[in-house]
Formats: C-alpha cells, sequence, structure tokens
C-alpha cells in the first residue's frame, strides 16, 4: 500500500522537517474600486482610440457605431476590426447588442450571450 504509513502506529514524525512548511499571510486588503462603464459614439474611424485607451484602463465601453456606419461602412469595418485586436490583446469580451450598439469588456467581466450558460 502506498500510503501505509498512515495507517501504521509507528511514531516517525520525528523525520518531518518544520522548515518545508511556509506561513502565508491571508491578510484581506480592502478595495473601494467601482466598475467604470462608458458610452462612446463612433463619429469617425479615430474615435475608436478613445474606446480603446478606456478598455486599456479596465472600464466597459458600450460603442454606438450608428453615426459611423451611415457615414462610412469601410470605416465601420476597420473601426471593428481594431477594437477586437484590442480585446483580444487585453483578454476582454466583445459582442454587438443590436444595429446600433457594440458592448466591449475588460478581462474582469464577461458578457453572457442567450445561447450560452455564464460561467460561475
Amino acid at each position: 500500500m502506498a500510503l501505509g504509513f498512515l495507517n501504521s502506529d509507528n511514531d516517525q514524525t520525528d523525520n518531518i522537517i518544520d522548515d518545508d512548511f511556509v506561513e502565508l499571510d491571508a491578510e484581506m486588503t480592502e478595495t473601494d474600486q467601482k466598475v467604470i462603464i462608458r458610452a462612446e459614439t463612433l463619429q469617425e474611424f479615430n474615435d475608436v482610440e478613445n474606446v480603446q485607451e478606456h478598455l486599456r484602463n479596465n472600464h466597459i465601453v458600450w460603442v454606438n457605431i450608428q453615426p459611423l456606419k451611415n457615414k462610412d461602412m469601410a470605416d465601420l469595418k476597420r473601426a471593428v476590426k481594431r477594437l477586437k485586436k484590442t480585446v483580444k490583446s487585453i483578454e476582454g469580451d466583445m459582442a454587438g447588442v443590436d444595429e446600433e450598439w457594440i458592448v466591449t469588456c475588460p478581462e474582469y467581466a464577461q458578457i453572457a450571450r442567450s445561447s450560452e450558460k455564464v460561467e460561475q
């Protein structure tokens, strides 16, 4: 039996070396950090930089894409592609809500989609 020493009556506890154990400080830290949720509008392609900055600062960002969609669909596609790269680099999440809005979030948040179960 591999763990037969657990059942034996021999007192071999003298062989245990106390230096193998490390005491960890489990003190809880109090934080008053609040989650910041921003709403941004893409009027032109360069507005995507504001959204990226907020994502890098761990903000959840709702992005209104309607003005850029009405103005230039090619710029909208470039902006969405750029946002996808940023979200991927920060290990965040991104989803289209409807025809006018996209929601992006950093790694600490997850977007629950209607077809998926939320991980606990």
